[in-house]
This record gives structure tokens, C-alpha cells and sequence, in this order.
């Protein structure tokens, strides 16, 4: 056993994932990858934003071929077991396991594909000590070598192989020897039986010449093979969540609520696709919350977009509001550092899967990004009127709850007044791009819903207090060419307010105040008018 060759590591890391009680059984990839072993289809690369199990699957492919250990006791419960190449295929091949992410701190890209390249040659000239390798031969003369004496090939599974993309010492120059470095080892190899990839960048970018154009790549945007391997499904988080319940006496997390957090990812085929890593540790922890890490700046939101501010900060006021924009995907601007245009910035998050691309539009997946969205606008200064009117979101929400229309009516009116095309309000979906702005400190302490079934229709806004039920409930409706009292009549009309109530025959939901908060826009005198009332939920 080697340091990369039939190391038993991936053994290891898939044990761990499979004794864990929130564990999805996806071993059917399995058997989707063995017809291609030894075949011109034996180069796969699959592309994944970050937390979506890339590693996982690598680990169970390198558990399930690797002649390192006996994987049996792993495989013979899952589904694997039942398909008729299982005993055949499993624990048969020498698989070279390379996490490229966990190769080392270097200071050179020389220093890291030497590393790389002198343990390698040491796990081979350790195992196979019969063969007469020359004493200064490369990697890649003694991998033929071997396959020539002994007949046989291996399996490779590279984990992350985008990773040094992402490491400060990397110029254009080490770019393109990495790329050859890698097409040396595997391109038109015999000794290579499959070459399993994974990693977020898209390895198309540069198959345009000779480096790795004999890959087949599987993204999540546009390729529907493999596409349920990756991220959990509907079905996948209910029978989670069953499980979540039977193992709890005191359940603290609603299935309502996992989809709001981590949902709202797309496959090619029309699927919808959570976040496995949130989603999990949600359930171990009993807590809905932002389980985000980053790791460098690729995955700082602002790294993106303040390339062009001005062209994507309204894009994002709207995305912000729960709204999708339309934007046309250039997966391959993430290879840059470079963005310029808007759909080069987009294109950029949805690989880093910061936003969901679907039907040609992109927006904020779910509750756990959204907050990531508003941190950078609480902090950066550079997104101008969205940094302003997020940063008066305080005093906003103050005014509202004092019942303080003259300080409601002043924000708006600087809102209005500042450079945004939003506040023109050619639409009511600009408005509340706005409303939702002013408003946005209330999400530390409101369930703030939006367009929320209420009485006999929808309302607009609906603010629910999270933890601290003394706090006063707010019903918001907006109206453009209208007048507050008219947004009034209609929250009265329409009985939002049984929003808080129980069922028939059941306590009241919530007990407190709540505020009806009527906002207007004339477009002829481009003023906004508020009016705040004040209800009481009844028995």
C-alpha cells in the first residue's frame, strides 16, 4: 500500500460517511461507471460547486476498486450489492487516489508537482520492485513500464483537480504545465483504465487543443447523467428528515424549514437539488443555520462583484427581493480573475454555487446564501444606494414600529432619490425590490415572507417575530398609484391577519400586536406616503 497507490484512505473517509445516521445511499453510480472501465469513454470529469459531495463520491469509487482493502463489509448493504458486476468489479483494481486540494503548503508550483510526482514514483518502484526501471525515468515512462512487464493498469480518481487554480503562487505559465502535466499522465495512456475527475471549475475551458480534450465532462447546469449523484433530492431530504424525527424526542427543525435554508438548486433534467453538507449538518446540530464556509477568495461574494458594480448592484437589489434575473451562463468566466460583465460575474457564482441558474435566469437559491448576500451589503460601501438604504434598514425598521410615518416616508424618499434605475417603480416588482432594502435588518429578528397565503389572498409582506414573541407582528402592503389607506382597506378586506391565528378550536398562533403598514407611490408627484396601524390578534 502507497502513499496515493491503493491507499486505503478512501476506504476510510466513506466509512465514516456511511456509519453516519443522515448517510444517502448513492452507490447506483457505481454501476454506471464500471461499463466505461477500459473503454475510449473511460475519461470522466465531473464539475460541482462546493459542498455537493464531489469528495464523497470519490471517496466511495476509490473504497469500492481499490485492491488496498476489503470494501465488503461497506458495499454488501447498499445498493451496489444487487447488480450482477458487484463481486466481480469490487476491490479488483489499483486505483492512484489523489486529493489535489490536500497535496501540501507550497510556495511554487514546481515544489507542488514535485511533491506530487516523488511519491507517486515511490508507492510504484515500492510495489512493483521486479521491474527494471531506469534510474532518472519520469512518472510517466515508469507507469508505461509497469503496465508493459506486469499487464497491468489502474484506476485513477483525482479529487479537486482545479485546486491549484486557486493557490496565489499559480501565473498563466504554470497553468498550461499543470494542464500538460496531466495529459502526459493520462492522455492516450494504455496503462489508464478510468480517469475519474472532479473539481468546480469546467475542464472544458481548455480542451480546445491537445491537453484534455478526451474528457468527458458532467456538469450540473447542463449535463443530465450523473446529475442525482450530487446534492440531495426531494425524496432523499424526507426520508432525512424521518430519520431526523425518530432520532429526536424534542424536534427543533420543521421540513418546511429545510427547504427554505438549503433548497433551490436545479439539475439538467428539471430536479430539485439541496445542499448535502447544510443539510446534514443541520439535522446532526437540531438548528437551521448558515453552515457556509469560506475557504479563499473564491468564495468571498465580493471578489465578484466588485468588478462591476454598477452593472450588478440592481441585478442584486431584485435577487435580493426573492426575484430571478435573466442572464446568459459562461461557465468558463469562472476560470478567470478577470470578470467584466454581469454575465460573467453571474456565471462566476453559479459554477462556486453561490447562485442557482435556471430556464435561463439566476437568483439567491435559498435562506442560507441570502444571508451571505447580506452581509457583503451591510458592508460594503461600494454597492452605493443598495449599501445605503440596507445600512438605514434600522432606523426604517424603528419608524415602522414607533408608528413614525414622517422618518418611514424620509427613507423612502431617500431612496428615491438616489441613482437607482429600480426606483423609477415602471413596475410594483421595483418597489418591493426596495421594500425589501429598507427592511433588511428585520430579517435578524422577523420570518420576513414574502407574497404569503393570508386570509382570502396573498399579502404582500409578512413579517412573523422569530424568537421573541413581544415583539409587535407586521402585515405590509404596497400599492403604486394608490394611497396607504387603500393598502389598509385591502389588508382588512382580505383578513390578512388570520395569519396569526390557530385553527378552529386552537390557541392563536401568536397573541401580540400587529402593525399594518400601508406604503404607497404616486407616479406623478413621485411621492410615498406610509400609514401604520395597529391590530390585535383576537380569539
Amino acid at each position: 500500500m502507497g502513499f496515493y497507490l491503493n491507499n486505503s484512505e478512501p476506504y476510510s473517509m466513506y466509512q465514516e460517511m456511511v456509519r453516519n445516521p443522515y448517510f444517502v445511499d448513492k452507490t447506483q453510480m457505481i454501476d454506471e461507471m464500471i461499463p466505461r472501465i477500459g473503454i475510449t469513454e473511460k475519461y470522466i470529469c465531473v464539475t460541482r460547486p462546493r459542498r455537493f459531495g464531489k469528495t464523497v463520491m470519490a471517496s466511495m469509487l476509490g473504497a469500492f476498486f481499490s485492491k488496498a482493502c476489503d470494501s465488503g463489509d461497506l458495499f454488501d448493504k447498499l445498493c451496489i450489492s444487487q447488480s450482477p458486476a458487484y463481486e466481480k468489479h469490487r476491490n479488483q483494481y489499483n486505483v492512484i487516489y489523489i486529493d489535489f486540494s490536500a497535496v501540501g503548503d507550497f510556495d511554487s508550483y514546481s515544489q507542488y508537482i514535485s511533491e506530487i510526482q516523488t511519491i507517486l514514483k515511490g508507492d510504484l518502484r515500492g510495489e512493483y520492485k521486479t521491474v527494471p526501471f531506469r534510474a532518472n525515468a519520469s512518472l510517466f515512462e515508469d507507469l508505461k513500464w509497469i503496465s508493459l512487464e506486469t499487464g497491468e493498469k489502474f484506476i485513477f480518481i483525482l479529487d479537486e483537480w482545479d485546486s491549484i487554480f486557486h493557490k496565489d503562487f499559480i501565473s498563466e505559465r504554470d497553468k498550461k504545465e499543470y494542464l500538460n502535466f496531466l495529459r502526459l499522465l493520462l492522455k492516450g495512456r494504455t496503462y489508464v483504465s478510468l480517469a475519474y475527475m472532479t473539481g468546480i471549475l469546467p475542464i472544458s475551458k481548455y480542451s480546445s487543443g491537445s491537453e484534455l480534450n478526451m474528457f468527458l465532462e458532467y456538469n450540473m447546469a447542463t449535463e443530465k447523467t450523473f446529475d442525482s449523484y450530487f446534492g440531495f433530492t426531494e425524496k432523499e431530504v424526507d426520508v432525512l428528515y424521518e430519520t431526523y424525527r425518530k432520532n429526536r424526542t424534542d424536534t427543533g427543525i420543521t421540513r418546511q424549514g429545510l427547504k427554505e435554508w438549503y433548497d433551490g438548486y436545479h439539475t439538467r433534467s428539471g430536479e430539485r437539488l439541496y445542499n448535502p453538507r447544510s443539510v446534514v449538518a443541520a439535522l446532526t446540530n437540531d438548528n437551521l443555520g448558515n453552515y457556509w464556509t469560506s475557504s479563499g477568495p473564491y468564495d468571498e461574494l465580493y471578489f465578484y462583484v466588485k468588478n462591476n458594480v454598477n452593472e450588478v448592484r440592481d441585478d442584486l437589489a431584485l435577487m435580493i427581493s426573492g426575484e430571478a434575473v435573466p442572464t446568459r451562463i459562461k461557465e468558463y468566466a469562472a476560470t478567470s480573475m478577470r470578470l467584466v460583465t454581469k454575465d460573467e460575474i453571474f456565471s462566476a457564482m453559479v459554477v462556486y454555487g453561490f447562485l442557482s441558474y435556471d430556464n435561463g435566469k439566476v437568483c439567491i437559491p435559498n435562506r442560507e446564501l441570502m444571508g451571505k448576500f447580506e452581509e457583503m451589503l451591510r458592508k460594503e460601501e461600494d454597492l452605493g444606494y443598495v449599501y445605503r438604504l440596507a445600512r438605514a434598514s434600522d432606523r426604517m425598521l424603528n419608524a415602522t414600529i414607533t408608528g413614525n410615518t414622517k422618518v418611514m416616508e424620509e427613507i423612502l424618499e431617500y431612496a428615491h432619490n438616489t441613482e437607482s434605475p429600480l426606483l423609477t417603480y415602471n413596475h410594483e416588482t421595483e418597489l418591493t425590490a426596495v421594500v425589501n432594502l429598507i427592511y433588511l435588518s428585520a430579517r435578524d429578528q422577523y420570518d420576513v415572507q414574502r407574497e404569503d397565503k393570508s386570509g382570502i389572498g396573498y399579502v404582500d409582506f409578512i413579517f412573523y417575530p422569530k424568537y421573541d414573541r413581544s415583539l409587535d407582528a407586521i402585515i405590509l402592503e404596497l400599492k403604486v398609484d394608490s394611497t396607504p389607506e387603500e393598502a389598509l382597506a385591502q389588508i382588512k378586506e382580505k383578513k390578512y391577519d388570520l395569519r396569526f391565528r390557530g385553527k378552529t378550536g386552537e390557541e392563536p398562533v401568536y397573541t401580540g400586536k400587529i402593525l399594518l403598514v400601508g406604503i404607497s407611490y404616486e407616479k406623478t408627484t413621485k411621492k410615498h406616503r406610509c400609514k401604520v396601524e395597529i391590530s390585535q390578534v383576537k380569539n
